[in-house]
């Protein structure tokens, strides 16, 4: 389901021996736009400290109630690396973060996360059930050691990790000239992908917002705050509306896709997804025959 990132923001994070604090920005990639990061604020219990929670960590949401559980504790979450939320998240910051957690490096491997599509399968795999500790923890090892490279490679890069807060409000700009501002973003709960961004158009048309996906983004210009979409103004002033006030269903983003003549997400990963599990498939009858024949 798709929600929106105000669903989100105050949600209370609970650990599973108490409460952690609540939500007050994430952090995206702005690569493969998936959030990467909750910023949950401790409040007085650690003098108003902020600290990172992966979607890794989160069980089933509870959003009737607004409640994130997650499968750490406070201890764990009091002794995790200090990382100074008000500055950029350094690949070196979350590698020593993941590292504490004992958490796969997420980047690589052509999922969202890892080799998947979903943070939480990212700690385990078919025949495990995700229940045993120490396959956890090799398969964690085993995740870093093939990232290990990758991430020395980009120890210098420019921060990849954004704020949500601070995309909001960013200046839109079509193809053609200015279009509005980012009034919000559309978050899919079970990837933790941002789906959508919200674009304000209120300027230009009263009380008119649409939804861009951040596959149609052709540039964002992070040092002065500007967003440019391969979209003229017309087609973005002619595209179904957007309305906080209901749910976005799939009808409603194949209207959409169908306007500006784009293939959905859904399809994509869906292909992904048959790859994935036919390669899963393979190595399993492969490691069953190997068996089979050593002597």
């Amino acid at each position: 389901m798709l929600r929106s990132l105000k669903d989100v923001e105050n949600y209370s994070v609970v650990a599973t021996d108490g409460i952690v604090g609540p939500v007050t920005d994430l952090y995206f990639d702005d690569e493969s736009w998936v959030i990467r990061y909750l910023i949950v604020d401790t409040g007085a219990w650690l003098s108003q400290r902020r600290v990172l929670i992966s979607p890794i960590a989160i069980d089933q949401p509870n959003w009737a109630r607004q409640i994130l559980p997650v499968s750490i504790t406070r201890q764990q979450v009091q002794n995790s690396p200090d990382i100074d939320t008000d500055k950029p998240v350094s690949r070196q910051h979350e590698r020593s973060h993941l590292g504490y957690y004992r958490y796969p490096y997420y980047w690589g491997g052509g999922g969202l996360w890892g080799a998947s599509l979903y943070p939480n399968l990212m700690l385990s795999t078919p025949g495990y059930g995700g229940s045993d500790a120490e396959y956890r923890r090799a398969q964690a090892q085993n995740a870093r050691a093939d990232a290990e490279a990758e991430a020395d490679r980009h120890q210098t890069d420019d921060p990849h990790l954004r704020s949500g807060n601070a995309i909001m409000r960013y200046h839109v700009h079509a193809t053609d000239g200015d279009i509005g501002h980012i009034g919000g973003i559309i978050v899919d709960e079970d990837t933790w992908a941002i789906r959508y961004l919200i674009v304000n158009t209120s300027n230009w048309w009263l009380g008119h917002e649409v939804i861009i996906a951040p596959k149609w983004i052709d540039n964002f210009a992070w040092a002065d705050s500007k967003m440019v979409v391969g979209l003229s103004r017309q087609a973005i002033k002619d595209a179904p509306p957007y309305s906080s006030t209901a749910a976005l269903n799939r009808e409603d983003e194949l209207r959409t896709h169908s306007h500006h003549g784009r293939i959905g997400y859904w399809q994509h990963e869906a292909k992904h997804t048959a790859a994935a599990t036919a390669h899963r498939t393979h190595s399993s009858a492969a490691n069953s025959t190997d068996r089979f024949i050593r002597p």
